[in-house]
């Protein structure tokens, strides 16, 4: 009880929106698509979440976390790893975002002395490795000795917070609403998170017109929030 109990306040502090992990630049692709939401159809709130979790991070960036996870601190193979994620990630914005999400809350994890953060830190300064958030997760959480499941949890937790933080920010949705869609989508990442990986599973994803509205946004002029 005294074990699962720490693990537990590990994961909440891990897990809280306060711990600095440098990702309030980024909406994943929120911004743009709620903005060119004329061109390419209606946008609604919870949809977008919804697909989020289940055609992006759950067959994607869930992947790639438990595969880092299982490698427990191999940083070479970490590094291939990234590479993998870095390909199968096609669209700039959310390339970009996702190695500065990850190199953030890696370069806090050197400062609070993570088992690893470091050395991969400056793995990624010599380019050697991307950086990734999803990869970096998995590091960073094994080394707290947080179990595969946890970190998992943790995982898709912040994917869907940082998009409801994102929403209010940007004025799409008020506060309360937001947090009845992270309710609602709290299903959906246990769902996803029930289902087996594979060591050497492919990272998919299908979030074509996300992609389509984060492209447009990196071209296009005028004041926005968020950088995709």
């Amino acid at each position: 009880m005294t074990l699962l109990l720490a693990q537990l306040l590990v994961a909440l502090q891990h897990a809280d929106g306060q711990f600095p992990s440098g990702g309030f630049a980024f909406s994943q692709g929120l911004e743009a698509s709620s903005s060119f939401a004329g061109l390419l159809g209606p946008f609604d709130f919870a949809d977008f979440v919804a697909t989020q979790i289940r055609h992006r991070w759950a067959g994607a960036d869930r992947v790639a976390l438990v595969r880092a996870h299982r490698l427990a601190g191999d940083l070479e193979a970490l590094a291939e790893l990234d590479r993998e994620v870095e390909a199968s990630t096609f669209v700039a914005g959310l390339r970009s975002g996702s190695r500065r999400n990850g190199m953030a809350l890696l370069t806090t994890h050197e400062r609070i002395a993570t088992r690893g953060a470091a050395v991969y830190r400056a793995m990624i300064r010599k380019g050697v490795a991307c950086g990734h958030l999803p990869v970096v997760q998995g590091l960073v959480w094994q080394a707290l000795d947080l179990d595969e499941a946890t970190a998992v949890a943790i995982g898709g937790y912040q994917t869907v917070a940082s998009l409801a933080t994102a929403a209010v920010r940007l004025g799409v949705i008020g506060a309360i609403d937001a947090q009845k869609v992270v309710a609602q989508t709290l299903p959906a990442i246990q769902a996803a998170a029930r289902r087996a990986v594979i060591d050497d599973e492919p990272l998919r994803s299908f979030t074509p017109l996300c992609e389509i509205a984060v492209a447009l946004h990196g071209v296009a002029t005028g004041q926005r929030l968020f950088s995709n």
